[in-house]
C-alpha cells in the first residue's frame, strides 16, 4: 500500500529571537519493503541553506541554516508518500542456530558494531529480573521473548498520551505499569539489553491506530543473527510489519526529535504539531 503522510510543526516564540541552525529528522529511512515515493519540505521563514546528510547511525538528517534576523514563529510542513509492501515479518533464519536461545553471543565481526546497542546503562536488576521472568515462561526462546514482552507490555500497562517530554526511565515505567509509546520502548530496550540483544529506539509514523493517527511514534528494533534489525512495537504488542514508517533509529532514546535546535533570544516558546496518514 501507498501511505501519504502529513507532518506539520509550528513553533510560536512571545518575544522575536534569531534561529540558530536545526537538524530535522523527517525523511523516511529505506528498507527492503519501504521506500519513498515522493517528499516535500516547506519551512517558514525560508531558510538559507538545507544541507541533507546521512547521520552516523545511518538516518537521513536535514541541517537547516537560518540568517533571517529575528522571527516570531518556525513553520515546518514535511509532505510524503512511502510505498510500503506486505511483508512476512518471521521470513528469517536465525544463524548461527545456536542465537535462537538466549543468552547467547554475537559473533566477533558483528559485535564491534553493536556496541552501542547494547549498553546496559538501564539494565538494572529490577528490569533484568522483569526480563528474565519473561523469557523464562517461553523456555528462552529468542523471538518467542521479543513476541511475549512486547505484547506482555501491551496488555498489562496502560496507555499514557504524552506528546512531548522525554521517555521516562524504564524502572520508573516498570513499577507504575503505565507510559507512552516512548516510555514502552525505551523499557523494551533495556529489558533486551540485560540479555545480552543489541537493541535500538526507533522514531515515526504508524498507519491504522486512531490512538497514534494524529502524533509521532515509537517503537524499538532488535539485531537478530540471520534476520538483521527487526521492529517490535510494545504499544500494539505486534512485530512491525507495514504499516510503520520509521523516521530515524538510535541507540539513544532521546536523538530523534524531528526538529532539533536553539534560538538566540529571551523568549518563551510553545509548539503545536500534527500528523495525517492516509492510504492513496
Amino acid at each position: 500500500m501507498n501511505l501519504k503522510v502529513r507532518h506539520s510543526l509550528d513553533y510560536s516564540y512571545d518575544f522575536p529571537v534569531e534561529l540558530d541552525s536545526h537538524t530535522l529528522y523527517l525523511y523516511p529511512r529505506a528498507y527492503p519493503h519501504q521506500r519513498v515515493l515522493q517528499y516535500s519540505l516547506v519551512i517558514d521563514p525560508s531558510p538559507s541553506n538545507i544541507v541533507k546528510n546521512v547521520d552516523a547511525e545511518g538516518n537521513v538528517e536535514q541541517v537547516v541554516h537560518f540568517f533571517n534576523g529575528k522571527v516570531t514563529s518556525l513553520k515546518v510542513f514535511a509532505e510524503m508518500t512511502v510505498c510500503s509492501d506486505p511483508v512476512n515479518v518471521f521470513d528469517f533464519v536465525l544463524f548461527p542456530f545456536i542465537t535462537k536461545n538466549i543468552p547467547f553471543l554475537y559473533d566477533n565481526r558483528i559485535y564491534k558494531y553493536l556496541i552501542p546497542y547494547l549498553s546496559r546503562s538501564e539494565a538494572t536488576t529490577y528490569v533484568e529480573q522483569f526480563a528474565r521472568k519473561i523469557a523464562a515462561e517461553v523456555n528462552w526462546g529468542t523471538v518467542p521473548f521479543l513476541v511475549e514482552l512486547s505484547k506482555y507490555i501491551s496488555e498489562n500497562f496502560s496507555y499514557q498520551n504524552r506528546e512531548f517530554g522525554v521517555a521516562y526511565p524504564p524502572d520508573d515505567t516498570l513499577r507504575d505499569r503505565t507510559g507512552s509509546c516512548r516510555d514502552y520502548s525505551r523499557l523494551f530496550i533495556a529489558a533486551c539489553r540485560s540479555l545480552g540483544i543489541a537493541a535500538r529506539f526507533v522514531s515515526g509514523y504508524l498507519y491504522g491506530n486512531p490512538m497514534q493517527a494524529h502524533e509521532l511514534h515509537a517503537w524499538v528494533e532488535v539485531y537478530l543473527p540471520g534476520a538483521g534489525w527487526r521492529g517490535f512495537d510494545p504499544t500494539e504488542g505486534k512485530v512491525i510489519a507495514n504499516n510503520h514508517i520509521s523516521l530515524g533509529a538510535s541507540a539513544d532514546f532521546d536523538q530523534l526529535a524531528p526538529v532539533m535546535g536553539f534560538f538566540r533570544g529571551s523568549a518563551r516558546s510553545s509548539l503545536e504539531t500534527h500528523v495525517d496518514i492516509e492510504v492513496v
